[in-house]
């Protein structure tokens, strides 16, 4: 069950449509949502950069950042009852969003944020990286928002990525909770006999037999093309007008771990629809 769910508060441009969503989720799972604003720099970090002594005498300094992180909980639990929330909390961290997230993240059953690749330029770029952090290094599944998102039913109908590994194993496990509400899930297998020793005899079959005994409704899409794993899933969600797609998120090598996967950066980039990232 999905009953915590954490939304970052940056107050940039993407900001709206993500808060619309985990309202729409907190709303229909009676989950409690919780909002989390950074001042974007600890003090220990504030320490290393200017000195211990001239840190002892930032308070001015500090009680900027937070009297910003705070404006931006104040709009956040504006939004939250507007939007119909019953249960949800504002938290403002002393520290850069990727770490303050990581770390409440392990208390939450899903976060959600904003597409990377067009989330607010005058953010910075740690900040924009954000999605790519969350789904390799967060214990928690990721919900990437489109910055065009305007309370279309989600899930609706679910377009989820299988190609029999890990990663998509741990993404529809995630997912559950949403699956199962959806109108339809459109279990998706790009070119399956690459990984014809994944899929057994009946490439989707088991998968959507173990998502049917949950009750969740399966249709088995075998999609056989030149187009990368991601152009075709897009393809799919477009044409069918789907709420929410689910895949994997994978990454390189660790001496390249900031990295993602093809498909996963294609799909970080592009999708329309509300993208679920685990790994």
């Amino acid at each position: 069950m999905i009953k915590t769910i954490l939304v970052h508060v940056d107050g940039g441009a993407a900001q709206d449509s993500r808060l619309r969503a985990a309202a729409l989720l907190a709303n229909a799972f009676d989950a409690h949502l919780v909002g989390s604003a950074d001042t974007g720099i600890g003090w220990l970090d504030y320490a290393l950069l200017t000195g211990a002594v001239a840190a002892t005498t930032a308070g001015p300094d500090f009680d900027i950042l937070r009297g910003g992180a705070r404006a931006r909980l104040d709009g956040f639990e504006d939004a939250a009852r507007r939007l119909g929330v019953t249960s949800f909390e504002a938290r403002l961290v002393e520290d850069e969003a990727r770490y303050a997230l990581l770390l409440q993240s392990r208390y939450a059953d899903l976060v959600v944020l904003s597409r990377g690749a067009q989330a607010d330029p005058a953010q910075p770029m740690r900040a924009r990286a954000l999605p790519d952090h969350m789904a390799l290094h967060g214990p928690r599944p990721v919900l990437v928002v489109p910055p065009d998102y305007a309370d279309a039913p989600l899930p609706g109908t679910a377009v989820v990525g299988w190609d029999g590994g890990m990663q998509a194993i741990a993404a529809i496990a995630a997912a559950l909770p949403l699956l199962v509400r959806a109108d339809v899930v459109r279990l998706v297998l790009v070119n399956p006999e690459a990984q014809g020793e994944l899929h057994g005899e009946q490439p989707g079959a088991d998968m959507a037999l173990y998502l049917a005994r949950h009750g969740a409704r399966v249709d088995v899409v075998v999609e056989r093309t030149r187009a990368t794993v991601g152009a075709a899933l897009m393809g799919l969600a477009r044409d069918c007008g789907a709420g929410l797609m689910v895949t994997g998120a994978y990454g390189h090598g660790r001496y390249r771990e900031w990295m993602l996967g093809g498909v996963t950066r294609e799909l970080l980039e592009r999708a329309r629809a509300p993208l679920l990232l685990a790994h």
